[in-house]
């Protein structure tokens, strides 16, 4: 099952983050501008995002198969026919639909199951899953890029449908729903949970630190580039967060915090808040490796525990609804993000308005989590409901 979810995310982020290298020669062969051509990758990731919740919901009550041979079909599909689009309306619906409802459809069932597979070594087998993902994104772009150097973009996108096809098709026959965990804490309602006060804090922190992370996705080659360093040596800075963050998500799952999951969670969202005042105070090419590579190994550990957390903080039930439900910030930062920071930096006219807004919506992320702790509100109580107690009065 470890391997399963490995897989999974390392076939859907590896394709995700492979639009790049698709980009120009797309807009070419369908004859579309740069910005026409960009919104494919905005309605993939959205519709990704944001389906989330029901296909987390229906994989919770049929199972992972269905929803991974689902998934396995609309993203092998959408590849192929995109391949023979002739519009940009066309690809908006074979690539931006076909990918976002492919990815929705086989990464939320698999990691969802995954955590109910494992009780005590749970941490460790979905930061091996995380870093299926943070592989994908390293190894998927440079073969994408020979796919199309050396076939042209069609056979490119065939291949690419035939390989994601072929590995998600192996996912969905061996994937299985997990056994039942009588020591395990089922959790409420889904309802019930995310009503909590526990629920809408990790929630708005989440978007916040991931809001953060986009500003220098998106601005640090260009950042580099001004402060006069060579155009692919700063592209490579991008690369070396991915790195560093595929070894913090391995090597998570070897640590133990004697506070638990949630210190260390706690403990990487504070550290990419104050890695954006490195970035800040040291722009020497130097010092942005340095920053990349702190930043990638704080994100790589986030993202490694977040599953761990939400299972410790509200159980194993419903956990595919509830991830589903989580990671649609994830949706928002990724629109929010950019946008924001852009607007600083046009207004101050350098790129220190953009890591100002990191750094503020970094700390707020970690402020915002910081009061929580496990146990403190039970799952199905909402902020503000009055407490209960037992018939005799005790607590």
């Amino acid at each position: 099952m470890a391997a399963v979810a490995f897989a999974v995310g390392f076939i859907v982020f590896g394709v995700l983050y492979s639009f790049g290298v698709f980009l120009e020669p797309l807009s070419a062969s369908l004859q579309s501008g740069r910005t026409a051509t960009s919104a494919l990758y905005a309605i993939s990731s959205s519709a990704f995002y944001f389906l989330g919740p029901a296909t987390g919901w229906i994989s919770d009550r049929l199972g992972p198969r269905s929803m991974t041979v689902a998934g396995a079909i609309a993203m092998a599909s959408g590849l192929a026919a995109t391949a023979f689009a002739g519009d940009i309306a066309t690809a908006y619906v074979t690539y931006g639909l076909g990918m976002g409802i492919g990815a929705a459809c086989t990464y939320i069932p698999t990691l969802a199951v995954l955590g109910g597979w494992f009780d005590r070594w749970r941490t460790r087998a979905l930061s091996l899953a995380a870093a299926g993902t943070g592989l994908g994104m390293l190894a998927l772009p440079p073969l994408s890029a020979v796919l199309i150097e050396r076939f042209g973009l069609k056979l490119a996108f065939v291949a690419l449908a035939a390989i994601s096809g072929s590995i998600l098709a192996i996912c969905a026959i061996l994937v299985r729903p997990a056994p039942p965990q009588t020591h395990a804490p089922v959790g409420e309602p889904l309802g019930a949970t995310l009503r909590t006060r526990a629920f809408r804090y990790i929630y708005v922190s989440w978007v916040l630190g991931t809001m953060a992370l986009f500003v220098p996705l998106v601005f640090l080659p260009a950042f580099a580039v001004s402060r006069g360093a060579d155009p692919v040596a700063a592209s490579w800075l991008i690369s070396i967060i991915g790195g560093a963050s595929v070894i913090g998500r391995l090597g998570i799952g070897y640590v133990r915090s004697p506070g638990g999951t949630l210190l260390l969670y706690k403990a990487s969202i504070c550290v990419m808040a104050l890695s954006y005042v490195i970035w800040l105070l040291f722009p020497a090419f130097g010092w942005l490796i340095a920053f990349a590579a702190v930043l990638g190994l704080a994100y790589g550990i986030r993202i490694a525990l977040v599953a761990p957390v939400l299972i410790e903080l509200f159980g194993i039930g419903r956990l595919g609804a509830l991830l589903g439900t989580f990671f649609t910030g994830t949706g928002i930062a990724g629109l929010a993000g950019p946008l924001l920071a852009s607007l600083a930096v046009d207004y101050w006219g350098t790129h220190v308005g953009g890591i100002a807004v990191a750094i503020v919506l970094g700390a707020l992320g970690f402020a915002i989590v910081l009061p929580l702790k496990v146990g403190a509100e039970p799952a199905g109580i909402p902020a503000g409901a009055p407490p209960t107690s037992p018939p005799d009065g005790t607590r």
